[in-house]
This record gives structure tokens, sequence and C-alpha cells, in this order.
């Protein structure tokens, strides 16, 4: 890199946790390139934006983000970065519609980051603004060999694989991140070795469906297992699963070892077969509650989470009612309820019609939400009077007077300060005296 100063580069990243993972990945290979990381944008030499596309939110969150960063760009030499799946979705658009933007990368070209970051950063000297673009899918890469720049925290994010087969007809993950490959389990128990050396008590691995994962003889089960028992590790999380194919060898892990949390989130998104159908879902709604079923008696105290999409292409009122339905049945702990969005590429936007209005999908989410919430709160009221064992993440969200952290169901908990402070990493045990839909509250 032929530079006449150190560039310095602000990342912010949007979306899920694969994104968090992945900005780790991103700051790590431009360190050892001599880029240097700020939180300070106004000092930024370099700004990179880490995207999401699988809602219309996030979309408008990172378009009116890009308005900001335009108006920086007028103040002072700066180059833009966007990164991640809304790169790799919506390329030709943003390149047409944000000139601002120097430089595009998709999920598996990060490894070009530094060269083309380097180039704009050289072009910008001499009054050239090429934009630089790599947005290849690759069928191999999984960032083999480079460990994650990870700050300080209580949970270290490990990827153990990347893109996805399964191509649900509202999902535009395969064309973003594209084909399923999963990493070598050495390398994913170096890693998890790595953050425990670090004073990181948590991992989470992740995955488009991890119940996916192989690699020779290592399946899932195998995997998560051999992770838990990693030294200095006391808890071990996981997201996504499938619930095509949730094996009884990862329920009995979960069941069994004491490390491996008992919360499951498993994504449900309609309760009606017919809308089941059209996502390419690939079970129905009477296979999904079995699966409950089955999953609750082999793992009593499990919390279950899950996804629902309001509103998909013809759903009608009966397909509402039958996910109304489905949700009283199965009781979540609880559920992130959206409406539906379409997204560019993926089946259902070149095969459906987005016909359900914005207002009906908009009254289905919010009796849903309400349904959940009347179910979520009678479900944390039964942990009041009892004594709950938390990792300490820190300070409240609401009031730095109060504590947080969760449960090994991933239930958040709070507490008053005042009573005794804890380091984040620390476990403590708190008795629940009340409860709210979103909290247990401690002491």
């Amino acid at each position: 890199m032929m530079l006449k100063t150190i560039p310095h580069v602000h990342i912010e990243t949007f979306g899920c946790q694969m994104n968090e993972s992945d900005s780790e990945l991103v700051r790590s290979m431009l360190k050892q390139e001599g880029f240097v990381f700020t939180e300070d944008r106004e000092r930024a030499d370099v700004v990179l934006v880490n995207t999401c596309a699988i809602r219309e939110n996030a979309h408008n969150k990172i378009y009116a983000h890009l308005s900001e960063l335009r108006a920086l760009k007028k103040q002072r030499p700066l180059v833009v970065g966007v990164l991640g799946c809304m790169a790799q979705n919506l390329k030709s658009a943003l390149a047409e519609k944000e000139p601002l933007i120097d430089v595009l990368a998709g999920p598996d070209t990060y490894r070009q980051l530094p060269t083309l970051l380097a180039t704009a950063l050289e072009d910008q000297e001499q009054g050239l603004f090429q934009k630089g673009f790599a947005l290849d899918l690759s069928e191999y890469e999984t960032y083999e060999g480079i460990m994650p720049d990870r700050g300080c925290g209580v949970n270290a994010w490990i990827t153990v694989m990347r893109g996805c087969d399964n191509f649900c007809s509202f999902c535009v993950v395969p064309y973003t991140r594209g084909r399923e490959r999963s990493r070598d389990p050495r390398s994913v128990l170096l890693e998890a070795r790595d953050a425990s050396t670090r004073g990181f008590r948590q991992i989470t691995l992740l995955g488009q469906n991890v119940n996916s994962y192989r690699h020779e003889d290592w399946d899932f089960a195998k995997l998560i297992t051999a992770v838990a028992d990693t030294a200095g590790i006391d808890r071990v999380r996981f997201t996504s699963p499938h619930p095509k194919d949730f094996p009884s060898a990862l329920i009995e892990a979960i069941a069994t070892h004491p490390k491996i949390c008992k919360h499951i989130h498993l994504p449900l998104q309609a309760g009606s077969d017919r809308i089941l159908e059209l996502m390419g879902r690939t079970y129905s709604g009477a296979e999904y509650l079995a699966l409950v079923d089955r999953i609750r008696h082999t793992i009593p105290h499990v919390v279950l989470t899950t996804d629902i999409i309001c509103g998909f292409c013809s759903e009608s009122d009966e397909d509402f009612r039958a996910t109304a339905l489905m949700v009283e049945q199965a009781q979540f702990d609880s559920a992130y309820i959206f409406k539906y969005s379409e997204r560019k590429h993926t089946i259902a936007a070149r095969k459906y019609t987005d016909d359900v209005p914005d207002r009906v999908k908009g009254m289905r989410v919010a009796q849903l939400v309400e349904t959940q919430r009347r179910i979520t709160l009678e479900r944390n009221r039964r942990y009041i009077g009892k004594a709950m064992e938390v990792l300490v993440e820190g300070d409240a969200t609401r009031s730095p007077t109060q504590g947080m952290g969760k449960t090994d169901g991933n239930i958040t908990v709070v507490w008053d300060k005042s009573t005794g402070h804890s380091q984040p990493g620390a476990f403590i045990t708190k008795h629940v005296f009340d409860a709210s839909a979103a909290t247990l509250y401690g002491k």
C-alpha cells in the first residue's frame, strides 16, 4: 500500500449477528495491512457501512445513513465503502443512485478490501474517482485462517458456516451469501480457544441453517459439543436452525450438556400450510408443533423463540388466523414479528404478487404482537420467586443505575446496582421479584 499517510477507518454495522461477525473479520484483514480504526467518524479517511438486505426497514436506515455521509463527503475528502448483503443484492442500483460510494464489496470478497480501499485512496489523492467493485459469490470462501478482531465483551460470535441452500421464496440470503459451505471444525475450535483466552465467557455459533453443518464426519451436534467443552467457556448458544431438519442428536446435546444453553430460536414464519408451501419452508404446521413437543419433552425448561412474517403474498384472513392459532398453541417465550417486504431477486419477487395491503399487514403484526406480549408476560411471571443464574453484560439500556444480564434461556434480567455491582462476564444469582413482557426484575 503506497499511501502518504496511514488511513483511518470507521466501520458501522447494520443487521444480523452474521454482519457483526463479518465486521470483525474486516477489521482484522484491514489492520494486518496497516489501516487504523477509529470510533470517531469525523476523523476517518474511510467510512465502511456493513449492510443488511433482509427487510425494508434495514434498507431505509442505510439509505438515510448514506445521506449523512453524502453531506460529510462534501466537506472533506472521504472514501465510502458499502459492504455486505445490500451491496451484493443491489449492486447496480447502488452504483447508479449513490455516486458517493467508492467501493462495493459483497460478503464473499472481503479479502479484496485492502486493495480496493488503497486504490480508492490513491485515486482520491490524484483527483481520480473510479469505483471499485468486488461482488463475486464463492462456493469455497469461509475466511479460514483469519482470526476476527473482537472488541471487549461477554459474547464472541463464531461463524461456523456461510451461505444457504434452502431457497425459501421470501429470502435473499442465497443470492447475497451464496451456497452452503461449512468451516473446518479445527479452525472453529481454535477460534473458540482464542475467544476464551481473551476473556469471553460465552460463544454464539452462527449459520443461516446450522442444522446443515457438515465437515467430513462432523455434524453440528458434534461441533457444538466440542465448543462447549472448551476450557474457560461457560455458555454456548447458536442461531439459527431450520425446523425441517432438526436432528435428535442436537436436541440431546442441548438437553444433556451443562454449558449448551437451553434456548432454541426456531423460525416458524407462518402457521398456514398453504403459506408455508408458498414460502418453500418444506414443513407443515402439524410437523412444526410436533417438533416443539419433542423439544419440550426432551428439554423441559427450554426457552423457545421464533420469527413470524405477516402479510406474505396472497395471505388471507384464514391464513392469518392459522398463524395466530399456532402462536397460541406453541406458547413461544418471545417472537420477532415482521411485515413481509419483497426483496429483489427472490423467488417470491419473481413468481408472486405482493398483494396484501400495507395497512392489513400492519394490523396483523399489531394483533400478533399483542398476543405474544400476553403469552410472554405469562411465561415470564413463572420465574417470580425463583433464583436465576445471570451472566452480567453491563448497564441496563434504560438506566445506568441498573445492571443487566441474561439467563441461560437468554431472558433479560435487570437489577438495582446500589445493592451490589458486578463486572461484565461475572455470573451472579438474582431472585426474581417481578416480570414484564420484556424483562425479569431481580434482587
